[in-house]
């Protein structure tokens, strides 16, 4: 085994408890140190966007700002409403805090390496199913923000919890059907197992040269990245999707009623959930630590010692930066919007692809010639795309303005109708009759441009 090596299943739970201690203080400050790089960098982001500086006075480049922000928020007053369920509104923001700070214990951020002279994986632990345990501590996470909004007693920070447990139910679902194609191809649930699968790049040559090309998982398995994606961006609670703390409906949401401390630790946990949403999706798609496809094929050294830091890094970064955009350039979408996007088309859509992918393995795993297995999948792809073609539109009729008016609840308040033609002012009126003598025929209608000018 050398220092360079991908580490496997029993390079684990090998190492001194003070190893131990250290990997999991520096994944703890892992995730601290990217949630105040991180609301720095999505303020200097959005600033740009928006043609602003953006935070530029607290330190270089304002990278104290959220520093100066966190020591604002400790000496602030606590506050607690009079009818909260004190132990459950103390515990609510520990419990999302302690879970996103859980999640990185699984996460691969390098290969073998050397720490004090001891050979350990550049990860604090990895199990058979640490894929499982990402989605269940992601599904024990919701908990602080569902009693945190229950536990304040107050109407907006309930509604926010509700909200928050639909939309962990809706997109939970699709998050682990994308996972499982993964599964299929891996053939394994440990997170640095699947970032070793992944490691088994294709040769293509071209012009005479041999060039190696990404084997990353986001390649082969767009559909279920794309799902993975989109679910991911929808279980942090992140725009479009804020719709548990959507300041225009229900003030702050479930953090409506909190404060000091306990309000950082839930801004906290939003953070660290973005930064393990990157993490998850580098590790399960993007070839986790190492190289990108353009340096593997001149530097054969860009996986060794502690250089897959770096890319893995680059990767989160990027990806950091696509929630920055979504939050700078997508309006909030309604609650009725979001859980069709969930029900109606990425489980459907999750489900079909799963099918497909199992024909495809099915098919390769089968003893058939290159010319039937092209015929098969030929004929599968036509299919699909007779389906998608052909499918019937569903087509809402318009109801005009005399059934809307029928069909108004009695009592409810009068709409007028978007085709309703406003008549002219009793002042207008009178200058169309003047003008209409005037021009000797007061029965005779004006142009179409003066009836418009007096309107």
């Amino acid at each position: 085994m050398t220092l360079t090596q991908a580490p496997t299943l029993a390079d684990f739970g090998r190492d001194v408890w003070w190893l131990v201690l250290i990997k999991i203080l520096a994944a703890f400050a892992f995730g601290v140190v990217m949630t105040l790089l991180g609301v720095w960098f999505e303020r200097r982001v959005v600033a740009r966007m928006q043609t602003r500086p953006g935070p530029n006075r607290a330190g270089p480049l304002g990278l104290l700002q959220t520093l100066a922000d966190g020591l604002k928020m400790a000496f602030k007053e606590d506050i607690s409403p009079q009818g909260a369920d004190r132990f459950v509104y103390f515990i609510a923001p520990a419990i999302s805090a302690v879970c996103a700070i859980t999640a990185l214990s699984v996460i691969p951020f390098g290969p073998m390496v050397s720490i004090f002279g001891h050979r350990t994986p550049l990860q604090v632990t990895d199990v058979p199913v640490a894929v499982l345990v990402l989605l269940g501590v992601s599904a024990v996470s919701v908990y602080g923000v569902v009693l945190g909004g229950w536990a304040s007693g107050s109407p907006y920070p309930l509604l926010g919890g509700i909200r928050a447990s639909a939309q962990l139910i809706s997109y939970e679902v699709s998050l682990g059907l994308s996972v499982v194609s993964v599964f299929m191809l891996a053939g394994t649930a440990s997170t640095s197992q699947i970032v070793a699968a992944q490691a088994d790049n294709p040769r293509v040559s071209l012009g005479g040269l041999e060039f190696s090309v990404p084997g990353w998982y986001a390649l082969l398995l767009l559909p279920a990245f794309g799902i993975f994606l989109i679910s991911a961006i929808g279980e942090t609670n992140r725009a479009p999707f804020d719709l548990p703390e959507a300041e225009s409906e229900l003030v702050a949401g479930f953090m409506t009623e909190y404060a000091s401390l306990k309000f950082a630790l839930f801004m906290l946990a939003e953070y660290i959930h973005m930064v393990v949403a990157s993490a998850v999706v580098t590790t399960l798609f993007l070839g986790g630590w190492r190289a990108p496809w353009p340096i593997t094929a001149f530097w054969d050294g860009a996986n060794e010692g502690w250089w897959p830091l770096l890319w893995f890094m680059a990767k989160v970064t990027v990806l950091l930066f696509m929630f920055v955009w979504l939050r700078g350039t997508l309006p909030r979408l309604r609650y009725d919007q979001f859980m069709r996007l969930g029900w109606k088309v990425l489980i459907p859509l999750a489900l079909v692809w799963l099918v497909a992918l199992g024909g495809v393995r099915v098919v390769q795993q089968s003893d058939l010639t290159t010319t039937q297995r092209f015929v098969i999948v030929g004929g599968a792809c036509l299919v699909a795309l007779l389906v998608v073609m052909f499918w019937p539109a569903r087509k809402r009729p318009v109801p005009s303005a005399a059934e809307r008016l029928a069909s108004r609840p009695e009592g409810s308040f009068p709409v007028p109708p978007l085709d309703l033609v406003v008549p002219p002012s009793p002042r207008a009126a009178r200058e169309l009759a003047g003008k209409r003598e005037a021009a000797g025929d007061p029965a005779a209608p004006l142009p179409r441009e003066e009836g418009k000018a007096d309107g």
